[in-house]
C-alpha cells in the first residue's frame, strides 16, 4: 500500500478561508446573514475541514488534526447556534456568545504558539484568527457595532491569508519551486557538543 499521501492542508485552509471571508463580509456590514453563508459553514468550512483533520490524523499530524477538526466543528456549532432558535430552542444571549468566542480565542492563541514552528504564512493565519476571535468576543461583551465592523474587516484579512497559504502550497508543489513565498523557517544547524579536554 502506498504511503505517499497528498497534503490535505490546502483543502482545509480553503474551506476555512473562503467561509471566513464570506461571514466577515457580513460582519463588516455589507450583506445580511443568509443561507449562502450558512451552507458554506456546514459544508466547506465545516465538513471539509473535519475530513481534512481526519486525513491529517492518518498522516500523524497532531497539529493539523487538532486545528482542522476543531475549526470544522466550530463552523458547525456556529451554524447550529444561528439555526436552532428557529427550531424552538432558546437563542444564546450576546454575553454568553461572547464567552463562546472568547474560549475559541484562547484555543487559537495556544494554536498560534504551536504554529511558531511553521512558516510565517501559517503564523499569520493563526495570529489574525486569534485577534478576530477576541474582537468578536469584545463586540458581544460590549454590544459595540464599531468593534463588530472592525472585526469584519480584520476577518476578511484573516480569511484571505488562509487562501494565500493554501494556494502557495498547491502552486509551489505543482511547480517544484517557490511561486508564492510562505516565509519558510530556516533551522540553524547545531554542532554537537565537544567533550571537554
Amino acid at each position: 500500500m502506498s504511503t505517499n499521501f497528498a497534503n490535505p492542508a490546502p483543502l482545509g485552509l480553503m474551506g476555512f478561508g473562503m467561509t471566513t471571508i464570506l461571514l466577515n463580509i457580513h460582519n463588516a456590514g455589507f450583506f445580511p446573514l443568509n443561507s449562502m453563508i450558512l451552507a458554506m459553514g456546514i459544508f466547506y468550512g465545516g465538513l471539509a475541514q473535519i475530513l481534512v483533520g481526519m486525513m491529517c490524523f492518518k498522516r500523524g499530524d497532531t497539529f493539523g488534526t487538532t486545528s482542522f477538526t476543531s475549526y470544522g466543528l466550530f463552523w458547525l456549532t456556529l451554524v447550529g447556534l444561528i439555526v436552532m432558535p428557529y427550531m424552538g430552542l432558546p437563542a444564546a444571549p450576546a454575553a454568553f456568545m461572547a464567552w463562546y468566542l472568547l474560549l475559541w480565542g484562547v484555543f487559537t492563541a495556544f494554536m498560534l504558539v504551536g504554529s511558531l514552528n511553521y512558516p510565517r504564512a501559517k503564523q499569520f493565519v493563526f495570529a489574525s484568527l486569534t485577534v478576530l476571535f477576541f474582537l468578536l468576543a469584545a463586540r458581544d461583551f460590549t454590544g459595540s457595532a464599531l468593534i463588530g465592523t472592525i472585526a469584519g474587516f480584520e476577518g476578511i484579512i484573516c480569511g484571505a491569508s488562509a487562501i494565500y497559504f493554501a494556494m502557495a502550497q498547491v502552486l509551489n508543489h505543482e511547480f517544484g519551486r517557490t511561486i508564492l513565498p510562505i516565509g519558510e523557517r530556516k533551522v540553524a544547524a547545531v554542532e554537537p557538543l565537544k567533550a571537554a579536554a
